[in-house]
């Protein structure tokens, strides 16, 4: 599932193509996906894009009479290409502008979503979000606040969208790799100094999977362009029984919170 890396990525790949631009028509070929496709969507249509923002790993593309709210699901993937391109298996939405270009979103598995939102209307899943985690809103001092007598493990707690949204599962493996904290630990006996630590950690791999992500922002301009995941390096997400490239110990692996967990034993205490 693309994670909060890989959505800014395609925030930044589509903007310069979106914003300043008339919608002039939303193709829906599949109105069957996470959500029925409303028919409201056609609202926007020879409205210009304002802004193009991103809430957690919801896109969103503004304009004055509303917005479009898009999620990638599973395996969804946008792309900015001619309008005439040829239809393919998949491509379920078009969003066609004046410039003879279309953002498309094609998805196989319609885990996807494509929403419209009225002009100061509330959508309920982008309420009770927690911060940003890139933002100063995310710190150190709330996350161990929030943290106090809580019994689940500290994974399963940074994953929570209402403590801090877009820390998906790659990104949290690898933050608690990176602060030395194991998984499994409950999130409440974890102390003030180490939440300090991972806090930090968070906004670092975050940010160095969006810095990594930026050499792919051509795809989305290509008709066999394939944006959302990228190559980047890993300490221990996926690496199950290799040797961990710190200590050599053998990485483990365990079902938490129905993920699959990735660590170090020796690495993480």
């Amino acid at each position: 599932m693309p994670e909060l890396p890989e959505v800014e990525v395609s925030r930044l790949g589509v903007s310069p193509h979106l914003i300043g631009n008339t919608i002039t028509q939303v193709v829906v070929r599949e109105r069957r996906m996470r959500w029925p496709i409303p028919n409201e969507v056609s609202l926007v249509e020879g409205q210009k894009v304002t802004a193009v923002k991103r809430r957690a790993k919801y896109l969103l593309i503004e304009t004055a009479t509303g917005t479009l709210i898009l999620h990638l699901g599973m395996s969804g993937k946008l792309r900015v290409i001619d309008a005439s391109t040829p239809v393919i298996k998949h491509d379920h939405v078009d969003i066609v502008l004046n410039t003879g270009k279309c953002l498309r979103l094609n998805d196989p598995r319609r885990f996807g979503a494509v929403l419209y939102q009225a002009p100061d209307a509330k959508v309920a899943m982008l309420d009770n979000l927690g911060p940003e985690p890139l933002t100063d809103d995310f710190d150190d001092e709330r996350l161990f606040a929030l943290s106090r007598n809580r019994k689940s493990p500290v994974k399963n707690f940074i994953m929570d969208n209402a403590i801090v949204v877009g820390v998906g599962n790659i990104y949290a493996n690898e933050a608690l790799f990176l602060a030395g904290i194991d998984p499994r630990r409950a999130a409440g006996n974890i102390s003030a100094a180490r939440y300090k630590v991972l806090t930090a950690k968070i906004k670092q791999v975050l940010a160095k999977a969006i810095e990594q992500g930026g050499t792919t922002l051509k795809d989305f301009a290509q008709t066999d362009g394939k944006p959302g995941y990228f190559a980047q390096h890993l300490n221990v997400y996926g690496r199950k029984g290799e040797p961990c490239e710190v200590c050599g110990k053998t990485i483990e692996s365990k079902v938490i919170g129905q993920r699959n967990t990735f660590f170090c034993t020796r690495c993480q205490r």
